[in-house]
């Protein structure tokens, strides 16, 4: 198998690139960085245009948002990348964003507010340098006062159980809500609806599968099951479980990223991975695994991975059949690579680059 190429968010000035070999013709699995492309402040999440992986988008995590255009694989060759575009992200702190054709989807996390812009895959890449914006709804401060004092919305995703009308799913973590999202006859997103979340959950990223919704909710540690029927109906919560099996929960640990991949040939159970952080113990944060083989209402955690990182924030499967996770430790740990036995139940650690090579790593990028 050839190398595998993954690109790293982070909370530095720069997007990393890293070359994967997992089978190289001696030794152990490899991962080692080949480029790193400085793009200004805390890049924490990037994603690519559906008809074109050469074109990378990133937030800049500012007071004074910014989103980046970034061109890779000038020349044949897959290492570093070209800023092409920049434009104000229409907020406070863009820490999302959600690629379409024709359209640039950000998600403001300090403002509290949901942004698009106009983009194409030749320049000048950005079509307009004023975003559309809408600000969020916010009735109240939240049951945890230093983290609800305001909406913020975590994820723009669109909703893969509806199929005859483009919806999105937008968790806000300060209102303790998921908005739905659809578009007005004039093109402009509008909110539609919305799920509400136990008191001081904080809803954070979504999956789904099915006709069943799963919310991780990073400030209670819990994974949130609801029924989710096409628009107008609503949804039915079903179950709410801890992302971790030792309790009490320390104050300090919160949730962060939540993966759901697609069954396949070499993995045909299906499980949904949640990763906790800021894990008091020496062993580092760990990754929650959640097995639905009693049903999509009914997940069960079947193993806790323990990953030797702190503050693991992103994480993210790729390689074939999604054989590979790659996780980061944003404070410590750096970033390592897993390989999935025991179909899907269990994870083993197979190759890692340090802290010092890689620093902050916020979230990744499969190329």
């Amino acid at each position: 198998m050839a190398p595998l190429t993954i690109l790293v968010a982070s909370y530095t000035d720069s997007i990393y690139t890293l070359s994967f070999d997992p089978t190289p013709s001696t030794g152990s699995p490899t991962l080692e960085l080949l480029a790193r492309t400085p793009v200004g402040h805390h890049p924490s999440w990037i994603a690519s245009h559906p008809s074109n992986k050469s074109l990378i988008y990133t937030g800049l995590e500012q007071a004074d948002g910014e989103v980046v255009a970034i061109k890779y694989g000038k020349g044949g060759i897959v290492e570093g990348g070209e800023v092409v575009a920049r434009a104000k992200s229409g907020g406070a702190d863009p820490c999302t964003l959600l690629v379409t054709a024709d359209e640039l989807i950000i998600g403001n996390y300090s403002s509290g507010t949901i942004a698009t812009l106009p983009i194409s895959t030749s320049a000048p890449y950005i079509l307009s340098p004023n975003p559309w914006t809408l600000s969020m709804p916010f009735e109240h401060v939240g049951r945890n006062k230093v983290r609800q004092s305001s909406s913020h919305p975590h994820q723009i995703f669109f909703n893969p159980l509806d199929q005859t009308e483009k919806e999105l799913l937008v968790p806000d973590l300060g209102a303790d809500k998921v908005w739905r999202l659809t578009k007005r006859n004039d093109g402009k997103w509008a909110i539609c609806g919305h799920i509400d979340f136990e008191a001081g959950g904080g809803p954070r990223h979504v999956v789904a599968r099915g006709t069943t919704l799963y919310t991780l909710l990073e400030l209670t540690l819990k994974l949130a099951v609801h029924t989710f029927p096409p628009l107008p109906a609503p949804p039915t919560p079903l179950t709410s479980l801890f992302t971790l099996s030792a309790l009490p929960i320390p104050d300090t640990m919160t949730a962060a990223e939540i993966l759901l991949p697609e069954p396949n040939a070499s993995f045909p159970e299906t499980f949904i991975y949640t990763s906790n952080r800021n894990d008091p113990r020496s062993e580092g944060d760990t990754i929650a695994i959640f097995s639905l083989a009693a049903g999509e209402g009914q997940p069960e955690l079947v193993n806790e991975v323990r990953t030797g990182l702190i503050h693991v924030r992103g994480m993210a499967f790729g390689g074939d059949e999604d054989k590979y996770l790659v996780v980061g430790g944003v404070e410590g740990g750096g970033v390592k690579v897993f390989e999935r036995i025991d179909g899907g139940k269990g994870l083993e650690e197979i190759a890692k680059v340090g802290e010092d090579i890689v620093g902050c790593p916020t979230g990744f990028l499969w190329y």
